[in-house]
């Protein structure tokens, strides 16, 4: 559908003006100066989309006319789709819609869609009714009949629009181009009688306007588009970051505006005696005397009694509707609901006034011209006991506690009989955290294993709000994608089995009830498992970018004022026993902007942290970047850590261990809780599955993938079953899993690759090669792979020289690769020849890889053969250290350490090895490796 991109907002006063629900059609007026007639000779293959773009405004007699013309060339099938309908939009209730042309131009032929009788449609579309807004704007659609691709559509029309509200003054706006958009002709005209004072501003330093004056008018010229503007930094305050727009204004003054609306929030007479609204206000008196209370209870009464619905129709851009409509309606907008909170505070006898607000501009409010169109919101500004308050009715849950917070919004315009100028906000946080999360792990089952938590997050504000809408309407998986993005910057990738929603009417807040399973991620460093319990700073970024000369006065903007807390406990595996912190258990700084308060205790086998995050909104100034920088970094070199016991068992102990204590049933009951809150989906299935298997319960996890596999027969499924089968010793339902995913995917190279390893393992090299061979000839991306997967089957089966040649060739097709340098010195080592060369492998594979784990395990191997048992030891030691789960390297530690003598430390890798995979004397053999 084609919208015309124009820049134009047009904005009025005045008297009462001609309201029209259909189109006008008449020609283009006179004061309109013509675009450059468009010449088909230049319409070319590479022309811009938008041969013309012009928009021109006449502010005259507190009306503004906009006038619009558009030349856009249809490039393609995907233009013409948007191009093929027309929508212009206007509000009836301010002025018309005047269409001036529609045409095609098709070479030199120009097809005049008006003379042919093609007409505008009109539609009332509340195009944002979702968001709880009436507009009341009207919108004309045609379709273009005939538009082809190489076509040019070429359209002209006005807008007119006047406001009695403000007193016969006027405003417009354009958003003015710049490039790269390209354009062949584009400009933005002003122009007013010579003898009204107009002032103007264009926000962007490219621009450079002509100003004349002819014929009893003044013209601004704007040749349009504008160069680039330069770049500002991300993190500049708002008054560095100007939109590119030029506008105009007949106020003379922030306090003209002040005054102007003045009359429009007047609350004499408005609460009639009697009243269901005169009720409500006797409620308050008599429940309170303390003239702060009642300032409470009467924001908690707009906010909770009267929904949000936004009416810009009727002339209701400006002019709120009266108390008594919003309370018989029980819906407003911002006007209505501060119209309606002043003049219940004027009934208690609290002084009170309303103040226009920018919820966008921020700072940049005060470098704008005075105009209404800046504003996009209104609330009020109470005084009780000599302080100010600030009321927002369009907020929701405040209660006494909160009645001294202050909003974002950095300046407003108090609305006065006698005028103002802008005031500053005051930036703090507020009193009551704006999200409190209360989270609870459990982490006996061991280190690195999942861990049932509780959480809970209390929020207030809109967002309780929003958590109230979406515990009415939205569905039980988006309640839990809600509740999984809320949680997920605090746990580490939690998985939700139940979630639900409560509400304190008293407090005004919404709670977020989840548990589930969360997954810790222990890291070992220096020889001890470390987990982060830091909640705070690792969420805090602060790498500013003032290196620019330009920008080197630049101040950093932070976050808009806040305040968190979040309180977590996690009950330690073995009672805590032998655990540790370590860090900054103690926190009180300000860093990049939001101070962090912590307390931190380790007893009894929980280790408790509160973080609680304030932020000011205050800027950082550019000659404090550096130290902020240092403190920051400082701050995340002593993150927040819980150590684990240097001695902790390894992987295969603890489950040993947990079966033997049922530390896993907390665990499992979670994964049954998941199932049955979700029975008709795999994914439940396949998280329990994936534990099983961790705990060494093959068969069970083999159930549960069969239920997966029965919902969802994917080829993951399938290869992750047939791995199991063939680890449990039954080959025949393996090689029947890996078909069955070859017939979901018959390209899958990871079943290909399974395929050929279990038939040359059960005897059928042939076969297997045949297998590769087919996909190597097939040649592509993952040839190497497959041809390192023919020469560890060559290897396998004792063709030395096989299997070396074509390891080497992968190797040439695919140099610097370290999956295939380490599949080559695995190949070698386990052959026994080239140790020298092998040794090389392996080490440039270690230095290439970000995981060298295996390769370090491959290395291992050739120490091995080299008879270097110390070197070999090292490396498995290091592999293990990387991956505590690694069943070969744990098996080829025990035959190391019994060849070193150490035989009670190599029984009991070894019995953890074959725990792990009951097969790997049976593999091992195979290379003359025998414990």
């Amino acid at each position: 559908m084609y919208r015309p991109i124009f820049f134009a907002t047009l904005l009025a006063a005045g008297s009462a003006a001609h309201a029209g629900d259909k189109p006008l059609y008449a020609p283009t007026p006179d004061w309109v100066k013509p675009a450059p007639p468009l010449d088909p000779a230049t319409v070319k293959d590479d022309s811009p989309v938008y041969l013309i773009l012009d928009n021109q405004q006449r502010l005259k007699d507190g009306q503004v006319t906009g006038y619009v013309e558009t030349a856009a060339r249809v490039g393609s099938t995907q233009i013409l789709d948007s191009l093929g309908t027309v929508k212009l939009q206007w509000s009836p209730d301010k002025g018309d819609l005047i269409v001036h042309r529609a045409e095609i131009i098709r070479g030199t032929e120009h097809i005049d869609l008006l003379a042919a009788g093609e007409r505008f449609s009109v539609l009332r579309r509340e195009e944002q009714l979702e968001q709880r807004m009436l507009n009341g704007m009207l919108t004309a659609t045609m379709a273009v009949e005939g538009l082809r691709v190489g076509d040019v559509l070429h359209l002209s029309y006005s807008t007119t629009e006047k406001d009695a509200t403000l007193k016969g003054n006027v405003q417009a706006f354009a958003l003015l181009p710049t490039e790269p958009l390209r354009i062949q002709f584009a400009r933005s005209r002003l122009i007013w009688p010579q003898g009204v004072d107009i002032r103007w501003k264009a926000n962007i330093g490219a621009a450079q306007p002509l100003v004349t004056t002819a014929g009893g008018y003044r013209e601004l010229t704007i040749a349009l588009p504008l160069a680039k503007p330069a770049e500002m930094p991300a993190d500049a305050p708002a008054r560095f970051r100007r939109p590119p727009m030029l506008e105009a204004t007949s106020f003379d003054s922030w306090n003209t505006i002040s005054k102007v609306m003045a009359p429009l929030y007047a609350t004499d007479g408005l609460v009639a005696a009697g009243s269901p609204l005169a009720g409500e206000i006797a409620k308050i008196k008599a429940a309170e005397t303390d003239p702060l209370k009642r300032t409470a209870l009467a924001l908690q009464l707009v906010q909770g009694k009267v929904r949000y619905l936004f009416k810009g129709m009727d002339g209701g851009n400006y002019v709120p509707q009266t108390p008594t409509q919003t309370w018989n309606l029980r819906y407003g907008d911002c006007k209505a609901k501060t119209l309606l909170l002043l003049a219940i505070l004027h009934e208690l006898g609290i002084e009170a006034e309303p103040v226009l607000a920018s919820s966008q501009l921020g700072d940049l409010l005060q470098d704008r011209l005075p105009t209404p169109g800046a504003f996009d919101h209104v609330f009020v500004r109470a005084t009780v006991a000599g302080e100010a308050l600030w009321l927002d009715g369009t907020d929701g849950g405040a209660r006494l506690e909160d009645i001294h917070d202050a909003p974002p919004f950095r300046f407003v315009l108090p609305v006065r009989v006698a005028g103002s100028g802008l005031i500053p906000v005051p930036l703090r946080p507020d009193a009551r955290p704006e999200l409190r999360a209360e989270i609870e792990l459990d982490e006996t089952a061991g280190v690195n294993f999942p861990a049932p938590f509780k959480v809970a997050v209390t929020v207030r504000g809109q967002l309780a709000e929003l958590f109230r809408a979406g515990a009415l309407q939205a569905s039980k998986d988006q309640l839990a994608d809600m509740a999984g993005k809320l949680i997920a910057p605090y746990l580490d990738e939690p998985t939700i089995m139940t979630r639900n929603i409560s509400f304190d009417d008293a407090a005004g807040t919404a709670t977020l009830h989840a548990a589930g399973v969360a997954y810790p991620d222990w890291d070992k460093e220096n020889e001890r498992y470390r987990d982060s319990l830091d909640r705070a700073v690792t969420q805090l970024n602060f790498q500013p970018d003032r290196t620019r000369p330009a920008w080197r006065d630049i101040p950093v903007a932070t976050e808009n004022p806040h305040n968190f807390v979040i309180r977590t406990k996690i009950r330690l595996p073995d009672g805590g026993t032998g655990f540790t912190l370590e860090g900054n258990q103690a926190l009180s700084a300000t860093l990049a902007g939001t101070k962090v308060e912590r307390t931190t205790t380790l007893a009894d086998g929980w280790v408790t942290t509160e973080d609680r995050m304030m932020s000011t909104g205050a800027e950082i100034a550019v000659a404090d970047i550096g130290a902020e920088r240092q403190r920051l970094d400082q701050a995340k070199q002593h993150l927040l850590r819980v150590v684990a016991p240097a001695d902790y068992a390894a992987p295969y102990q603890i489950v040993a261990a947990g079966k033997k204590a049922k530390r896993f049933d907390a665990i499992l009951a979670q994964y049954k809780q998941g199932i049955a809150d979700d029975p008709a989906k795999a994914e439940p299935y396949r998280n329990r599955a994936w534990f099983l298997e961790r705990i060494y319960e093959r068969g069970p996890a083999i159930e549960d993938l069969t239920r997966a596999i029965a919902i969802d027969p994917n080829v993951d499924f399938y290869l992750w079953r047939a791995r199991l089968y063939e680890a449990t010793g039954d080959k025949a339902k393996a090689l029947d899993d890996i078909n069955a995913a070859r017939k979901v995917d018959p390209a899958s190279g990871a079943a290909i690759n399974q395929l050929a390893s279990l038939l040359a393992d059960d005897g059928k090299k042939d076969q297997a090669l045949t297998l590769l061979d087919q996909r190597i000839d097939e040649g592509g991306k993952d040839k190497p792979n497959f041809m390192a997967a023919k020469a560890e089957i060559l290897g396998d089966s004792g063709d030395k020289d096989g299997a070396i040649a074509t390891i080497d060739a992968a190797i040439a097709a695919t140099p610097g690769s370290p999956v295939l340098l380490n599949a080559r010195c695995w190949v070698k080592g386990t052959l026994n020849v080239m140790l020298d060369t092998a040794l090389k492998d392996c080490t440039k594979a270690i230095e290439l890889s970000d995981s060298p784990q295996s390769i370090l395990d491959s290395r291992a191997m050739v120490y091995f053969r080299m008879n270097r048992f110390e070197d070999a030891l090292s490396d498995l030691n290091a592999a293990l250290d990387l991956e505590p789960g690694l069943p070969a390297s744990m098996y080829m530690r025990g035959v190391v350490r019994k060849r070193m003598g150490d035989a009670k430390a190599s029984e009991g890798d070894l019995a953890a090895a074959r725990m792990m995979t009951p097969e790997i004397d049976r593999t091992y053999a195979k290379y003359g490796i025998v414990p």
